[in-house]
């Protein structure tokens, strides 16, 4: 079992093909904590604008196992047939990074999930957590699923899930400007579903 649904009161979990089945019909968020990062560095955030610098020893960047990781997730959501309609990044350079090397169509940068720590540029923390469950809430485009990368600070106070890096959290919007969480994928077992998928196709 590779994916735990929460739902308000229990977890449970779901086989990996019923969660499949799910995406490819399109009306999900899925929201990724950017994958591994070098933390030997520390983030310099000093004056707005630092933090989409890709420049190491100012900011936290991807590791080159990271980076490996990011190419991974994104093979597999488009072997899987997986349908994305919008790409969403935090504009850090390594939310950014991880949502290119993802590969699943254009990044667009989005300060609806900016890091918390650069909060006080955007109006506070309350107001970055307000936009990311106003995000959170909104259905995507009609038959696609809206792939946004972003931190753990975020996802932590705007649902009280704490993804680690790589981890992708399924959400979907209630209809009443609220959000269900449906799944977690750590990145391990993205592509042993890759795996297993690719191995049913043999099969038949």
């Amino acid at each position: 079992m590779a994916f735990v649904c929460l739902g308000p009161e229990l977890a449970l979990a779901i086989e990996d093909a019923e969660l499949i089945a799910r995406l490819r019909s399109g009306g999900y968020t899925v929201y990724f904590r950017h994958v591994a990062t070098d933390w030997s560095n520390s983030d310099q955030l000093s004056k707005a604008g630092d933090w989409s610098s890709c420049e190491f020893g100012r900011m936290r960047q991807l590791s080159d196992s990271g980076r490996a990781e990011a190419r991974s997730i994104g093979r597999a959501i488009r072997t899987l047939g997986i349908p994305v309609g919008q790409v969403l990044a935090s504009p850090y350079c390594r939310t950014m990074e991880t949502a290119e090397l993802f590969d699943l169509g254009s990044v667009t940068p989005s300060t609806d999930v900016m890091n918390l720590r650069a909060a006080g540029y955007f109006g506070g923390r309350d107001e970055i957590v307000a936009s990311a469950r106003r995000l959170l809430s909104s259905p995507p485009v009609r038959g696609g699923n809206t792939v946004v990368v972003a931190h753990g600070n975020v996802a932590r106070e705007a649902t009280q899930v704490y993804p680690g890096e790589g981890e992708g959290v399924v959400f979907l919007a209630d209809g009443k400007g609220g959000f269900d969480v449906i799944a977690r994928i750590p990145p391990e077992p993205c592509q042993r579903m890759l795996d297993r998928n690719q191995g049913d196709s043999v099969k038949r």
